[in-house]
């Protein structure tokens, strides 16, 4: 039996499609999360008092925790290869994300392509630091609060490898969460013709559901975050830019965190 890659796949077999995507990654992510959070909120401690801990040793013995590191990078990525995999298997979308007469590659659609890289670098800078100071605000909001737990951004050992792993986590999460969350997630459910708001809603709230189980303060900036990138993506069709822009992010929150004194820290 042949494929006729020019038909459009079903309303069915693209929303079955996204649930098993989503159900590999970060939906995945968000369920656990919302069982972390009951368990945080269930506890005999406040939640304040307890730690969400982002990028912890795995082992005791050097050589092994960079390899635990390392493998669960390469498979955290396993899912965007999947992602891109599957829209370059459908030939039916044109440029916006809507059926058309035909398409460049997944790369060209998300806006993952090397094309204009100077703008996408200066275009994700911005929205690094438009996003990060006020980010900072809100978690010292959350924090005095209490309705967030001690995030520790790193609790690796103090080796060589320690800064690149760190580096290599935030492009890790970047890459995984702006490439499904935004770019594919919005391009399946225009296709599966979800309006506007609606895809926004569900993009946003879904990056911030997979984030509780740090807090309802990270929860709502990280929908938020979920907002300014999903509208940054409507008008240009631009993924790469969201990826340096997360990237940087949680390099200096990752590293800045290993590597600064804790007392810079005691003020959130």
């Amino acid at each position: 039996m042949t494929v006729d890659l020019a038909r459009p796949l079903s309303r069915r077999v693209l929303g079955t499609e996204v649930l098993l995507v989503l159900g590999l990654s970060l939906g995945q992510s968000a369920v656990y999360s919302a069982v972390t959070i009951i368990a945080r909120l269930t506890a005999d401690r406040p939640l304040s008092q307890q730690t969400a801990t982002l990028n912890a040793s795995q082992s005791a013995r050097p050589w092994l925790d960079l390899t635990y590191q390392l493998l669960g990078i390469f498979f955290a990525l396993v899912p965007v290869l999947l992602a891109v995999h599957l829209m370059n298997r459908d030939r039916t979308l044109d440029r916006d994300g809507l059926p058309g007469q035909g398409r460049g590659g997944a790369r060209e659609v998300l806006g993952l392509d090397g094309r204009r890289p100077g703008r996408d670098l200066a275009w994700g800078a911005a929205l690094a630091a438009s996003i990060g100071l006020p980010g900072l605000g809100l978690f010292w909001i959350a924090a005095h609060l209490g309705i967030n737990a001690n995030v520790v951004p790193a609790s690796l050992p103090d080796l060589w490898w320690t800064v690149p792993v760190l580096v290599l986590s935030a492009a890790q999460n970047a890459i995984l969460e702006e490439v499904v969350v935004v770019g594919y997630l919005m391009t399946r459910l225009r296709e599966l013709g979800w309006r506007i708001g609606a895809v926004i809603a569900t993009s946003a709230l879904l990056r911030g559901s997979y984030h509780l189980y740090q807090g309802f303060g990270a929860f709502v900036g990280n929908a938020v975050m979920g907002v300014v990138f999903a509208l940054f993506f409507l008008r240009t069709r631009r993924v790469l830019p969201l990826v340096v822009a997360h990237t940087l992010l949680d390099v200096v929150a990752f590293v800045g965190y290993a590597l600064l004194p804790p007392e810079w820290f005691d003020w959130l």
